[in-house]
């Protein structure tokens, strides 16, 4: 599985890494046929006042691709509600694929 990850307008600390890759790692649990997975941290801002910390998780899977968005006040929150979020969509689709 190929991961990414990718900080938009800011370099992003080792200890929010680490707590990203190790989530990230457990999505093999769920599906074993996902590719790669792409993560985007973003500072949500109006003009110079920083409003939220947006996290967006895109997961491939052959024949299909899927998204995943989540803000709030601090990157952690915001990336791990879009994670359950994924988790969701993973279960769902394996769920369709065996019908």
């Amino acid at each position: 599985m190929n991961v990414q990850i990718q900080s938009v307008n800011f370099d992003i600390d080792q200890k929010l890494m680490e707590h990203i890759e190790k989530k990230i790692d457990k999505l093999n649990t769920f599906h074993d046929k996902i590719t790669s997975v792409e993560v985007y941290l973003k500072l949500d801002s109006l003009g110079q006042k920083v409003k939220d910390k947006v996290a967006e998780i895109k997961v491939y899977i052959p024949s299909c691709s899927l998204f995943a968005k989540h803000e709030s006040k601090v990157f952690e929150e915001s990336f791990d509600l879009a994670l359950d979020s994924m988790v969701a969509q993973i279960k769902k689709s394996k769920e369709k694929r065996r019908a």
